[in-house]
């Protein structure tokens, strides 16, 4: 069997009406573990977005008006493809994201998963008659946006794709894609490839890795319906106006600063668990991270000693050469955001209890004790792998603390009465709340998103994916015209 990605054919391309050399030039795609360049993509300009526009707009008519069986199989073609290429991609995710092979097979697995449920999606009802006059017939029906613009970051790039372009190919948008330059692989040509494979009709899909200034014009070009972006809450905001001014939908996934309650009834060992799991998986370099750990002052002592534990065992390393925990961050500029955090913190009075160092990009897993409200670590979205600790006397003040961040993401509590900890979720302000689990978590099935600072709704649920990339038609019908008195 051909590998699916070859560097070599597909060098310096973008794949738009089939895979030609953009007009931005070329970036290299790099390994954050080594430095070692992996492949040599295209880069588009604003240019580029705009012819990509104009052709996927042309070819949306078509595609929508295909049988539902025909969209539906080429979904399934899709899934098919990536499973019997699996190894190839795992391996693309791991070296270019800097991910654990743990992390890339569920990866791959949720990916999976997106396509099965979207493919189910055209076979479902898409209108309703509604009562009317006599004579005349009356319906409302879903119908596609038209194209769909789709902005996603780098570190869940394969996933965070999927869950945007399959549900809108699978109701009839056409899409133009922009995936991270520094994942542009495994964000981008994966995905141009299954679906090139799979069959479906050239045009209807755009994939074209850029910066901010394609970005910018994806927000704003006039043949573009609505854009899901993914990725942080300062350039979502930044979409978020440029797209509204031009009168598009927007859907934005934005970050988090989410809080993992450890109720002074929890199981300490399967709290310190969670918690460990919650900051520092992926680096921490996940918007659903457990990013404040607020504990009840007493077990809050017991809890820091099992987290610390659990954070110097962690190995830290190659996640390509070596078995790890956790690799490395995706590049200087974020390390050296985490650090300045954790060094600010640790300057302004916390105690530094593991971690807090680093090698090039590999940064130790870190837990921070007696962290406030104003510091740094509990203020800040971190997005590395940095647990701080915060002590609270009770309930109530765990609910205040934990609300008390202009993010709204995901929040989760530990407890060892259930009642107790579901009265407490239905206090949190967030889009998404777990009752003993930790912080990360998504399923395809599920409405997921944030409140806030961390997004504008829920969205890429099976049910949720027709309120995202359709929309209502009134259309009404009679067999003759009827009369009227002018």
């Amino acid at each position: 069997m051909l590998p699916l990605i070859d560097p070599v054919a597909l060098a310096g391309k973008v794949f738009s009406g089939g895979w030609r050399e953009p007009a931005g030039g070329t970036v290299d795609v790099t390994e954050p573990a080594t430095g070692k360049t992996l492949a040599t993509v295209g880069l588009a300009d604003a240019g580029d977005i705009a012819s990509a526009a104009s052709a996927a707009a042309l070819a949306q008519p078509a595609w929508a008006a295909a049988a539902h069986t025909e969209r539906a199989a080429v979904l399934r073609r899709a899934a098919q493809i990536l499973e019997a290429h699996r190894d190839e991609v795992v391996g693309w995710l791991v070296r270019e994201g800097g991910g654990v092979p743990g992390k890339a097979e569920h990866e791959v697995s949720s990916v999976l998963d997106e396509l099965w449920v979207a493919s189910g999606l055209p076979a479902e009802p898409f209108g309703q008659l509604l009562p009317s006059t006599p004579g005349r017939q009356s319906i409302g029906r879903r119908i596609p946006l038209g194209v769909v613009g789709v902005i996603t970051p780098w570190n869940v790039p394969l996933l965070l794709a999927m869950r945007a372009v399959a549900p809108a190919l699978a109701l009839g948008n056409a899409v133009v894609l922009k995936p991270d330059v520094q994942t542009a692989v495994s964000g981008g040509l994966v995905l141009a490839r299954l679906f090139e494979e799979a069959g479906l009709p050239e045009g209807v899909l755009h994939v074209l890795a850029g910066d901010a200034e394609p970005g910018r014009a994806l927000a704003t070009d006039p043949n573009i319906a609505m854009i899901s972006f993914t990725g942080s809450t300062a350039v979502g905001r930044q979409v978020g106006e440029a797209a509204g001014r031009a009168l598009k939908r927007v859907s934005l996934e934005l970050g988090g600063n989410n809080a993992l309650i450890v109720l002074d009834d929890a199981d300490l060992d399967l709290a310190s668990s969670a918690g460990a799991w919650g900051a520092f998986f992926h680096q921490g370099q996940i918007c659903m991270t457990a990013g404040r750990h607020i504990v009840l002052e007493s077990v809050a002592g017991e809890y820091l000693d099992r987290l610390a534990a659990r954070a110097e065992k962690l190995p830290v390393g190659n996640p390509w050469t070596e078995k790890v925990a956790l690799g490395p961050m995706i590049n200087a500029a974020q390390r050296d955001r985490v650090h300045r955090i954790v060094r600010d913190t640790v300057a302004a009075g916390a105690e530094l209890r593991a971690g807090g160092t680093h090698e090039g990009l590999f940064y130790r897993p870190t837990v921070l004790a007696e962290v406030t409200t104003e510091m740094p670590a509990f203020r800040e979205e971190i997005f590395g792998p940095v647990a701080p600790v915060i002590v609270v006397k009770d309930d109530e003040e765990a609910v205040a603390v934990a609300n008390r961040t202009e993010y709204g993401l995901v929040a989760a509590v530990q407890t060892g009465d259930v009642e107790r900890g579901t009265a407490l979720a239905d206090r949190l302000r967030t889009g998404i709340v777990h009752v003993n689990d930790q912080t990360i978590n998504d399923e395809a099935f599920v409405p997921f998103g944030g409140r806030g600072a961390s997004g504008n709704g829920s969205r890429y649920g099976a049910q949720q994916s027709w309120d995202e990339f359709t929309q209502w038609q009134w259309l009404t019908v009679r067999s003759a015209p009827a009369p009227y008195p002018f």
